[in-house]
């Protein structure tokens, strides 16, 4: 007969072993950038890519569009640009941010309009927060624009335990259309 102490050591193991989410579980890589276009455009027929280098003068751009710097500068930004026959179905950019001590890599989808067509979450390097990679979060950013706050308890519902990660899609969201609008995809 198991003691009432060894009872609760046990029975606590076994919570830890079998709580999905927790820990390194959340972290990883769920999509490759040259995926993300068709994952986000579901209609998209062809796929163009390229790749603009971030100069000083880029880096300007942004932050003047964004209204303060993000917390990564990548070396290059990747782009890619969705169309079905001849018809501009959008832009998908290749983003990192800040979560909570590591950077997430996101592709945002961005409409002709400024309008963001979806999100993913690429690579995920934190131990906790990984909700945000879950649609049922990310189809929050929907229809927004750089101009909405794009800040939990504003216009965005937050995840427990993942503020900074939520923080960080709003920053990579708008760092996105600020790369294609500086790059002159978009006005």
């Amino acid at each position: 007969m198991l003691s009432r102490r060894r009872f609760v050591g046990v029975a606590a193991g076994a919570l830890l072993v079998v709580r999905p989410g927790v820990g390194r579980a959340q972290e990883g890589t769920f999509l490759k950038p040259e995926d993300a276009p068709r994952h986000l455009f579901a209609d998209v027929s062809e796929v163009a890519e390229r790749s603009i280098a971030t100069t000083s003068v880029l880096q300007a751009r942004i932050v003047a569009l964004m209204g303060r710097p993000p917390t990564v500068w990548e070396s290059t930004y990747r782009i890619f640009t969705a169309t079905h026959g001849e018809r501009l179905l959008g832009f998908t950019v290749v983003v990192e941010e800040i979560g909570k001590h590591r950077p997430i890599t996101f592709a945002v989808a961005v409409n002709p309009d400024a309008t963001v067509r979806d999100v993913a979450v690429l690579s995920y390097r934190e131990p906790y927060g990984g909700d945000i990679k879950e649609h049922r979060f990310l189809k929050q950013y929907i229809g927004k624009t750089s101009a909405a706050p794009l800040l939990p308890y504003q216009d965005i519902q937050n995840i427990a335990g993942a503020t900074l990660s939520v923080q960080a899609t709003g920053r990579a969201v708008k760092k996105a259309i600020a790369v294609l609008r500086a790059a002159g995809d978009l006005r």
